[in-house]
């Protein structure tokens, strides 16, 4: 009977004690959608000559960690692979494992990793900061990043600005930052509890979470010259977007077939190919990374051939290599067409043609426009011409006016087999159709123009589609005032970018030089603060204005008009929302 009376009173203590370990929310009664208060912390908030091996919160109910080691941002950078973070009940514990410095003020940004255990809400902007010296650092540095590409509602999730010390050799690809502040939904941030000294400033989409930049693929900004911070500093701006800093290199040139390959580490913002018989023997096409050379006559022997390659941040590659060609039996790559340009035309059709090998010649009598039905529009050599901005001769270009006496609306691009001719000696084995549509005249907006608000030259104005796609373009070289007529009567965009290596592109910069991106200008609308630019048929829209965008620095005294950050003259001052700015 004892025995019995035992188990049971065994049963019922385990349960009562199991019941209480288990952290849960109370059945019934109201949703809980209070956040955690911090009750207590040691050390104190604001303490100094303190040095901790461990940090220990207390808070008003069962709390919960949210990823703490990526979401918990401390400043200045210790070995966060070393901090151990652990939650308890209602208490939150943070062991170093390591010595932090002297005379030094720390800051732990919790943002949302302290969540209440029940619904998950996060403590409400909680900050620790204590001392290991006499006081408490209290500069700030605050300012905004945006994007150079950015959109209507742009997404700053996961946006970093990071300050690196000026003596030191890390920097955003490296390390992570000394002192670091995440950006706000609007893009804002700022960095406190600062010692003065000298920094270098970086921004960077941290997608994988590591607090560095990866230069391949996610977008970062700088400032050129260190800033010195002395003072609270409000002003700091930072433009972001992509620039691929990986090296440009061959990394292999082997025959092909009876061809030759040069396989490059990335892909080329230009190129250029110095042989002398470049397109009367030698020929040659970029596809991705592969750089293929074809020769008419030579086999089982090499030519010497000089190359200069650019990368999109403007790294060149001048080399000379020996390019064999040789006998083969593998099957020739069979010529391929596609359709590269607009289908949809006013007056003219601007046909533009793609090709996976060069072209060697072309037969006209197979290459006519087709409306209706039976009638034609033959296609001659005056029509046409090669794209010359690499002399690949892989891209066509047929110019075809349509005469305002043929009604029809739709037109049709015919190449029947046996059109085009490769460079080895293949015609393409599939007719090859086009279709393209005449715009109504009811259909046309009569005009969009305006200005860019920059004295900068030259300017590249684009109208773009909905999609982004560039529609038409304008390159300015002696005026800020840019016209397109005759357009289809839908939404576009305008964008416009100074081209200062006057290289008819937009380039990125490169930060290892210190060149700063090409400024990029949208138009917006001022009373909605949209992209988007409505022309309607018969309708003028004009008087458009496509205003300057700050670029990257610092204003300093914005009574005395200084950045830092100036890398050229004459500068150029703006009024925007009040404020001076020097744009470097």
């Amino acid at each position: 009977m004892n025995q019995f009376i035992f188990k049971i009173s065994f049963i019922i203590i385990a349960s009562i004690l199991g019941s209480c370990a288990k952290q849960s929310s109370p059945m019934g009664g109201p949703k809980d959608e209070e956040p955690p208060i911090l009750i207590s912390s040691n050390p104190i908030n604001e303490s100094i000559n303190v040095k901790p091996e461990k940090i220990d919160l207390e808070f008003n109910e069962y709390i919960k960690l949210e990823n703490p080691s990526q979401s918990i941002i401390i400043t200045p950078k210790v070995e966060k692979d070393k901090v151990e973070f652990l939650a308890i009940k209602n208490r939150v514990q943070i062991s170093l494992n390591q010595e932090l410095e002297d005379n030094t003020t720390y800051v732990f940004n919790f943002q949302k990793s302290i969540q209440d255990a029940s619904e998950g809400n996060p403590a409400e902007r909680l900050k620790l900061v204590f001392s290991t010296g006499e006081t408490i650092d209290s500069l700030t540095v605050t300012g905004k990043v945006d994007y150079w590409f950015s959109k209507d509602n742009e997404n700053y999730k996961d946006l970093l600005v990071g300050l690196y010390i000026n003596e030191d050799t890390t920097d955003l690809f490296t390390a992570a930052p000394y002192y670091i502040a995440q950006v706000d939904t609007a893009g804002k941030f700022e960095i406190t509890n600062i010692k003065a000294g000298t920094f270098r400033a970086y921004a960077w989409y941290d997608d994988n979470n590591s607090l560095k930049a990866e230069y391949r693929n996610e977008p970062y900004g700088f400032i050129t010259e260190p800033i010195e911070v002395k003072e609270n500093l409000n002003n700091l701006h930072i433009n972001i977007n992509r620039a691929d800093l990986s090296p440009l290199k061959i990394n292999r040139s082997s025959s092909s077939g009876s061809n030759f390959d040069v396989i490059l580490s990335k892909d080329l913002a230009s190129y250029e190919v110095k042989h002398p018989d470049k397109n009367e023997k030698l020929f040659f096409r970029l596809k991705e990374n592969n750089l293929r050379f074809y020769h008419t006559e030579l086999l089982n022997d090499s030519t010497q051939v000089e190359l200069q390659l650019i990368d999109s941040v403007g790294a060149k590659v001048d080399t000379t290599l020996y390019a064999r060609f040789e006998e083969s039996e593998r099957n020739k790559e069979k010529l391929e067409v596609t359709s590269k340009g607009p289908i949809k035309f006013t007056k003219l059709i601007k046909a533009k043609l793609g090709f996976n090998k060069p072209l060697i010649d072309i037969n006209y009598d197979s290459l006519y426009l087709s409306y209706d039905t039976a009638s034609t529009i033959p296609i001659t050599p005056d029509m046409v011409w090669l794209t010359d901005s690499t002399n690949s001769w892989t891209e066509l270009n047929i110019s075809i006016p349509i005469n305002d006496s043929i009604p029809f609306e739709k037109y049709k691009l015919i190449a029947a087999d046996s059109t085009f001719k490769d460079v080895e000696n293949l015609w393409n084995e599939k007719p090859f159709e086009v279709n393209y549509n005449r715009l109504k005249s009811d259909n046309l907006g009569d005009e969009i123009s305006g200005i860019i608000d920059t004295d900068e030259r030259p300017i590249m104005v684009q109208l773009l589609d909905t999609k982004g796609i560039v529609v038409v373009e304008q390159y300015l070289e002696e005026s800020n005032e840019f016209i397109f007529t005759k357009l289809e009567a839908t939404n576009y965009q305008l964008r416009a970018y100074v081209d200062r290596n006057g290289n008819k592109a937009w380039d990125p910069g490169n930060i290892n030089l210190k060149i700063q991106p090409e400024p990029v200008y949208f138009f917006q609308d001022e009373k909605t603060g949209k992209r988007e630019l409505l022309l309607r048929g018969g309708w003028t829209v004009n008087e458009q204005t496509i205003r300057k965008r700050r670029e990257s620095g610092l204003l300093i005294n914005k009574n005395e008009h200084k950045y830092i950050d100036i890398e050229r003259l004459p500068l150029e001052i703006m009024e925007i929302n009040e404020e001076y700015f020097i744009n470097n």
